[in-house]
């Protein structure tokens, strides 16, 4: 491929993302989503926070040391800055940050 080519699929591949997130957008600017839309988007951070949390315990070995205390304290320190700031995007990054942080340096 030359670069020509890639800067060619980089162009379109950025341009049919930009397409895909800018489309609910200009539909819905004129009229109300649909229920089912507005039902996702309240549940749906909830759902990911959820999985984050039984992805995060699935491969820890509670019967020895350090018995998942770092993942325990990532949930406790995200659930903390959930129930502080009540911001899904702050408890997730920021618990996310944290538990990287302790699983780097313990």
């Amino acid at each position: 491929m030359s670069n020509n080519e890639i800067y060619l699929a980089i162009f379109v591949m950025a341009g049919a993302n930009y397409a895909t997130r800018i489309f609910p957008f200009l539909f819905f600017s004129k009229k109300e989503p649909p229920y089912i839309l507005q039902y996702i988007g309240d549940f749906f951070p909830p759902v990911i926070m959820t999985i984050l949390v039984f992805y995060s315990l699935g491969s820890v070995d509670f019967t020895t040391a350090p018995y998942g205390s770092k993942e325990i304290l990532g949930i406790f320190i995200t659930a903390l800055l959930h129930w502080r700031f009540n911001n899904y995007l702050v408890s997730i990054i920021a618990g996310t940050a944290f538990y990287m942080i302790l699983v780097q340096f313990l």
